[in-house]
């Protein structure tokens, strides 16, 4: 029947809705709650007072047991689970599924000891020769003791940048501008090393894995200045290994020079040595004889004396043994003048020597005698 049939009269907009779910669910959540503390349907004989001890000794066991519950835990093969008890290590759990007192009691840190980290670099650094280059490098490393890891070291990720930058600027200063453009397999070799030592020195439980270099180059602003200090440098070398060529050279001469006149000093000092044994031996035995026969010996050592200055003299002085005039003949002269061609005096004359015949004034009774000396004699 239409709504607007005359035959029954009622309004349209007057019908019953139909209860919706919502309603249902909180009718059915009241009667569970008042079942749980006692309570009956409405309708149903009266009960006495909800048993509140009850009530709380069942919320006490759910959420005791939620929270006992809270505490199973599950971990991976990868990973490692730390127990902090207050905050105090208590124990490294492995793999599998755990159980600790939950929080506030015990909590947990789980660490993955297996997976491969990563950190990248960025820096300038001066290399042996004095030349500045940009090194970008990464370093990949592993964590597998999370004990060390978690309490030996306050901040990580700063301290191992802070590790691979020290690390790589003194393996880059030991090496030539050329190695390290041409990343020379020894440098992220030498800097892994390094890295690893000063690591286990700080106890950190960190594994370096390798260390990449991504790229070294030159900078833009400092390339002009580079190729001067290179230049110069050649040329240090160049100046070096002139200066090396020409001490090879100058070193095994004055060696020579200083050999030989050691040798020199050498026989100057024996031949002295041998003259004066020789004449020592000659005193010795000079002496000798004047102590057999005084007078001779005097007499015979004045007249080798006499002969050895004469024979060395170029003037002599003859005295006449009556008159007072002396005279000077300069024997000098008259041996270095030549001799007269055809003279048979000269020709029974000896080399160096020069006969001299001088007429001294006669006495009153007799002729004076002629008297001759020889330059080179004594008498």
């Amino acid at each position: 029947m239409a709504w607007n049939d005359p035959g029954e009269k009622r309004n349209p907009w007057n019908r019953q809705r139909p209860q919706s779910d919502l309603d249902e669910i909180l009718r059915k959540a009241r009667r569970w709650i008042g079942g749980l503390f006692g309570r009956k349907p409405s309708g149903a004989a009266l009960k006495p007072p909800i048993d509140w001890t009850r009530a709380l000794l069942i919320l006490a066991v759910a959420l005791g047991g939620l929270w006992l519950g809270s505490g199973f835990y599950r971990v991976d093969a990868q990973q490692r689970a730390v127990i902090l008890r207050f905050g105090k290590y208590v124990a490294t759990m492995g793999p599998g599924y755990n159980w600790h007192w939950p929080w506030p009691i015990e909590r947990k840190i789980v660490v993955n000891v297996s997976r491969v980290y990563s950190i990248t670099d960025d820096e300038s650094v001066l290399t042996a020769d004095t030349n500045l280059v940009e090194v970008k490098s990464a370093v990949q490393y592993t964590q597998p003791d999370p004990l060390q890891l978690l309490f030996r070291v306050r901040d990580v990720d700063e301290t191992l940048v802070q590790v691979c930058e020290s690390a790589m600027r003194e393996v880059i200063g030991q090496a030539t501008l050329n190695q390290a453009l041409a990343m020379d397999p020894t440098i992220p070799q030498r800097a892994r090393e390094l890295i690893q030592r000063t690591l286990d020195g700080y106890r950190m439980g960190i594994h370096v894995v390798s260390v990449n270099l991504t790229d070294i180059n030159v900078p833009e602003p400092v390339q002009a200045a580079q190729r001067d200090a290179i230049k110069a440098d050649k040329d240090r070398q160049r100046y070096e290994q002139e200066a090396q060529a020409y001490r090879n050279d100058l070193l095994p001469r004055a060696r020579g020079d200083a050999a030989k006149t050691i040798q020199d000093a050498e026989a100057y000092k024996a031949r002295v040595v041998a003259l004066a044994q020789g004449d020592t031996a000659r005193f010795d035995d000079v002496l000798a004889q004047y102590r057999r026969a005084p007078a001779v010996t005097r007499e015979r050592i004045y007249l080798q004396t006499m002969q050895d200055v004469y024979a060395r003299a170029r003037k002599v002085i003859v005295a006449t043994s009556h008159g007072g005039n002396v005279m000077y003949l300069p024997l000098d002269k008259l041996m270095a003048a030549p001799p007269a061609a055809g003279s048979s005096s000269s020709s029974s004359v000896p080399s160096g020597s020069v006969r001299v015949q001088a007429v001294l004034p006669a006495p009153a009774d007799s002729a004076a005698p002629a008297t001759t000396h020889d330059g080179g004699g004594g008498g």
